[in-house]
């Protein structure tokens, strides 16, 4: 015989889709701690959401932003190389020109 199926009225539906709005752990990590598979709350999401109980940075929008924010910084360090680099080959060239602009006697 298979497990007798659990029954959630309405209100405990909304209640855990605000909540999980509210959180920054994944839908897995929820369905783990509510002992509830990830697809009906998912199916519940879809069907209670409500977008003011959204939070204004998402665990995703955060991890993507933080992975935006190390690239930038990454090239960042790089053009600072090329620049310290560039600095760099300009005062030899002024040297070099300051070297062979002498008169000869």
């Amino acid at each position: 015989m298979g497990e007798k199926r659990q029954a959630f009225n309405e209100e405990f539906k909304k209640q855990t889709v605000k909540y999980i709005q509210e959180q920054t752990k994944s839908m897995q990590e929820i369905a783990e701690e509510l002992n509830i598979p990830a697809s009906t709350l998912h199916q519940w999401k879809a069907k209670y959401r409500v977008f003011e109980n959204e939070p204004l940075a998402n665990a995703e929008k955060v991890r993507e932003l933080e992975r935006l924010l190390k690239e930038k910084e990454r090239e960042l360090r790089e053009k600072d190389r090329e620049l310290a680099d560039t600095k760099e080959e300009l005062a030899i060239v002024k040297k070099a020109v300051h070297i062979f602009s002498k008169p000869r006697n």
